[in-house]
């Protein structure tokens, strides 16, 4: 499932301005501290930034660090355990609860982030958007919208572990 999960899954923008433009109008969801930086320096906090402190494998730069940083400083901050290649229950039940809660929350997760923007396009409600980053790319604008929610529940529902527990958590009121 590498290939599928490579290909982005809308527009991808390289300016924050201009995909900020672009999103809907309703929660923002940053995945990755890159990208969550981004959205820092444009002067934007997302409702929800998902971070585990790496980009491509390996730490991030320190400025990358302190803007995380000082949007958690103004943040809710919740830590999670979530392991590499995996969507851990943990990671679904506290990033439903970040979008449901009015207040931003920066959830940081020790182990890895890199597939909680799947589970999240399930739990945004729909005219959201989910952003995240495509390696060596830029950032790409993911709109939650009733096709994305079903591509996304396709690609769970094949992966290993138990996807009907996870659209559980996903859908609770």
């Amino acid at each position: 499932m590498r290939g599928e999960l490579k290909e982005p899954m809308g527009p991808i923008f390289t300016d924050a301005e201009r995909l900020l433009a672009a999103a809907g109008d309703g929660p923002l969801v940053a995945v990755g501290d890159v990208v969550t930086y981004h959205l820092e320096r444009a002067g934007v906090a997302p409702d929800v930034a998902v971070v585990d402190g790496l980009t491509k494998r390996e730490e991030v730069e320190d400025r990358v660090a302190e803007g995380v940083a000082r949007l958690g400083g103004e943040s809710r901050e919740v830590r999670v355990e979530n392991p590499a290649g995996a969507v851990s229950g943990e990671l679904a039940r506290e990033l439903k609860a970040a979008i449901a809660d009015p207040e931003p929350t920066v959830l940081v997760v020790s182990g890895e982030e890199d597939l909680a923007t799947l589970p999240a396009i399930v739990a945004a409600p729909l005219g959201a958007s989910v952003v995240y980053g495509q390696p060596d790319e830029g950032m790409v604008l993911a709109d939650v919208t009733d096709e994305a929610k079903a591509e996304v529940r396709d690609l769970l529902s094949r992966m290993d572990g138990d996807s009907d527990a996870l659209f559980e958590i996903l859908d609770a009121a």
